[in-house]
């Protein structure tokens, strides 16, 4: 309210001084023809000049702040898969039947340009997941999950995040697995359904975890090729990955 305020003395400033500057050229030059010819040609530029500040500049300095907000937003993204992100997608290919399949359509990334990476994107919307989750790799992804969990909070503080849904939507599935592993003590003990339940929760985090490392990987091949190279090099599709450059 008091910025309203501010701005509006400051508009009512700016009008008062140009009406006193009007006045001061008619009183000195009594010329009342040429002050309406200046008046009326300024007034008709006032339009061309809204047109450059509202709809070019205010675009241009928009796209810039987009831009500036999502290189931002993926060096945070980044964070999440050399902390989090790769290693969980590399427990769930293990734990997928059908991982072949996948593993073979992600391994070549490095030959793709941007429609490719969207194209395998909508693939792996239909892509069947088979997860197979026996006690002791829950038990694991639990310890795993826990041991994140401090650095998964941060990442949700993070304001730029909240122009990313889809990533917030893995976020959340990540949690919500975490919070269903954290309530249960005996793995071994777990019914049929519950297992089952359990298994769901992993390949929503799955599927998302892929789509996001797609869009991630996309991102950086297009504005960091040394950090694309080394995101090809470990691939987590890639069961013979290696960060080590082979002659």
């Amino acid at each position: 309210m008091k910025h309203d305020k501010t701005r509006i003395i400051f508009g009512a400033i700016l009008l008062s001084l140009s009406i006193v500057f009007y006045i001061a050229h008619y009183l000195i030059f009594r010329d009342p023809h040429h002050l309406f010819i200046f008046m009326l040609g300024d007034m008709a530029f006032a339009f061309v000049e809204v047109l450059i500040v509202t709809l070019i500049i205010h675009e241009v300095l928009n796209y810039r702040d987009k831009q500036s907000a999502m290189n931002k937003m993926n060096m945070v993204i980044g964070t999440f898969f050399s902390e989090a992100g790769s290693p969980l997608l590399k427990t769930c290919a293990s734990l997928d039947e059908n991982a072949g399949a996948i593993s073979a359509s992600l391994l070549s990334v490095q030959d793709w340009n941007k429609s490719s990476f969207r194209q395998k994107q909508k693939e792996v919307l239909n892509y069947e997941y088979r997860l197979q989750c026996p006690p002791e790799q829950l038990e694991s992804l639990k310890v795993f999950l826990s041991s994140k969990r401090p650095f998964l909070i941060n990442l949700l503080q993070n304001p730029n995040l909240l122009e990313h849904e889809t990533f917030t939507n893995l976020l959340w599935a990540i949690f919500h697995l975490a919070d269903e592993l954290e309530h249960r003590t005996d793995f071994q003990s777990l019914s049929e359904a519950d297992q089952r339940h359990l298994t769901n929760d992993l390949k929503r985090a799955y599927g998302l975890l892929i789509t996001e490392w797609l869009s991630y990987v996309n991102h950086l091949r297009e504005s960091y090729p040394y950090l694309f190279s080394l995101a090809v090099r470990t691939n987590p599709f890639n069961p013979a990955a290696s960060a080590m450059i082979k002659d």
